[in-house]
């Protein structure tokens, strides 16, 4: 508890707090813009096949003789007729739909563009044979997100998290806003791309950075308050995209305030606890004494010296020099236990959370509305998830949240297709169980690593997560073979993955741990506890069989 006792030495929980977690958190709320975008900017309008430009629509019959009909009665998207077809109307379209031959549409489309004037879909014609190009589009933004993790949570631990963090406000701001002024597919991919390596890193190092300067009884209330914001997002994308429904407006629109975070963020101060896990005790002390001015502590600044540091952080100086490894989670028994559980966790609540909200056009209804539904379900369902990790723990809000979202998507898969307020208000729930599970997750993750490892573990469960999220469109192909599928799958991933949290340790009211050495004693007190309640009920046995005898 010794760099606790420091922090509440200058000042606990006081206006430089106040004022860095509100900073710091604020870009979060374009984050879900981000991360969802092209649910708008790369919207499928309804289309049909352009017909030949030396066509006379006029003599032909107009256009509707160049277009086949679906089982639905609907215009075609992909085919068109090879030349105009007259006839009276039948009960699937028109008799000339039964005999006449088609050809793929090699003129380009015509699009409805009365809901979306303009998306990457309708500039670059991502539909029939290229529709594929549009979730390569989402998958090699979440393969940045992916390189991200890995790459700047191993950077984070080594230069720290300040510094990295400016450096992802202005790639952000950069590659996103040459993404709006991309001139073909292939660019906007790359900008994409870089974009998603850069926002992965600002949500790993915005909770580390915020939990390494809070004391104890505050770290969930900043974890549910970035989860917050990051709902808040949601709402703020369905209110961006309806006022600018241009795609590369929008873009723009959610990028370019990264320059402003770009800017105040230089004003950070650097975690004073990282500062010590690297054994710079000179910049832990300049950092304390800082905060202790912001907060008005003069006093209790001006006593910190580095005697006093020397003798509160001996262990931290002693066993926590120099940076480990990446390796060191899977040499160490201990952080290798804590990886593999938090692999599944990570992946189970992306995976499935990105089979839900990547697929909005899909319920039948508006997508604004869906979007701000699907952003509304995060307020209680946050709210409770505080509620369960503030008072009966981490463990018991990882499980369940992981657990019940798994129960509403499978019990989603059986309901008929025709019941779609049912189907969808098991999707909201199940979402909102989902929200709450990256919710905890964000915050249990950073409180079972070490200092010294923190950001290199955050950064792995951020990469599997990702690799979640990569998967969860190719299982929706899936859906070919037979509709409710991608459903089952969706919905089994998370409820196996949920057995996983008996495995780890609870972190209630339970200091940060900042060497190995930590997660190791934390881990031999675990096996004690369990003995000695094992002990405790073997009492009572023995003392009722000696009764017995004695009778």
């Amino acid at each position: 508890m010794a760099f606790n006792d420091l922090l509440q030495q200058v000042g606990g929980v006081g206006r430089f707090q106040w004022t860095q977690v509100i900073l710091v958190v604020l870009p979060l709320l374009l984050m879900a813009s981000h991360n969802t975008l092209q649910n708008f900017t790369a919207a499928i309008p309804t289309h049909h096949c352009r017909p030949p430009a030396d066509a006379n629509l006029s003599k032909d019959g107009g256009l509707e003789a160049w277009l086949p009909r679906d089982r639905r009665g609907q215009p075609e998207s992909c085919l068109r007729f090879t030349s105009p077809q007259w006839g009276p109307p039948s009960a699937n379209g028109t008799e000339a739909n039964v005999t006449g031959a088609t050809e793929p549409c090699t003129d380009g489309w015509i699009y409805n563009n009365s809901i979306f004037p303009s998306t990457i879909v309708t500039e670059w014609d991502l539909v029939c044979s290229h529709r594929a190009l549009r979730p390569l589009a989402q998958s090699l933004y979440m393969v940045g997100v992916l390189l991200g993790a890995m790459v700047f949570g191993y950077l984070a631990d080594r230069l720290g998290r300040r510094k990295i963090l400016i450096l992802n406000y202005l790639q952000t701001a950069v590659s996103g806003t040459c993404a709006a002024f991309a001139p073909n597919f292939p660019t906007y991919c790359t900008f994409r791309l870089l974009s998603g390596m850069s926002l992965a890193s600002i949500a790993l190092n915005c909770m580390t950075l915020n939990m390494e300067w809070m004391p104890i009884h505050t770290r969930a209330c900043v974890g549910t308050l970035s989860g917050y914001v990051y709902s808040l997002g949601q709402f703020l994308l369905a209110g961006m995209a309806y006022a600018v429904p241009h795609w590369r407006h929008l873009q723009l629109l959610v990028s370019a305030p990264f320059f402003a975070f770009f800017i105040y963020s230089w004003f950070f101060i650097e975690s004073a606890r990282w500062h010590a896990s690297s054994g710079r005790l000179d910049l832990t002390l300049r950092s304390l004494q800082r905060v202790a001015r912001i907060n008005g502590k003069w006093e209790e600044g001006a006593k910190l010296n580095m005697e006093v540091l020397q003798a509160s952080l001996q262990k931290e100086l002693t066993t926590g020099k120099g940076q480990a490894s990446a390796l060191e989670l899977l040499r160490c028994p201990a952080l290798r236990h804590l990886f593999l559980c938090l692999t599944m966790l990570w992946f189970a609540t992306s995976f499935a959370y990105y089979g839900l909200v990547m697929d909005l056009q899909g319920f039948g209804v508006s997508i604004y509305l869906i979007q701000v539904i699907f952003g509304a379900v995060d307020l209680p369902a946050k709210l409770v998830c505080f509620l369960v990790i503030n008072n009966l723990g981490r463990r018991p809000a990882q499980m369940a949240s992981l657990l019940l979202a798994g129960i509403c998507i499978l019990v989603n898969g059986v309901v008929p297709q025709d019941q779609s307020i049912v189907r969808t208000s098991l999707a909201v729930l199940g979402k909102g169980c989902l929200a709450a599970s990256f919710n905890c997750i964000f915050l249990y993750t950073g409180e079972l690593y070490p200092t010294m490892i923190r950001q290199m573990g955050m950064g792995m469960g951020s990469t599997m997560a990702r690799v979640g999220s990569i998967v969860s469109p190719l299982v929706s192909m899936t859906a070919e073979l037979y509709p409710s599928i991608p459903v089952f799958i969706y919905g089994a991933v998370p409820v196996a993955a949920s057995a996983a949290v008996t495995l780890l340790p609870e972190t209630l009211g339970q200091p940060l741990p900042d060497t190995v050495l930590d997660v190791e004693n934390r881990r031999r007190g675990k096996l004690r506890r369990q003995q000695q309640e094992q002990q405790k009920q073997m009492v009572p046995l023995q003392a009722s069989a000696q009764e017995k005898n004695g009778l």
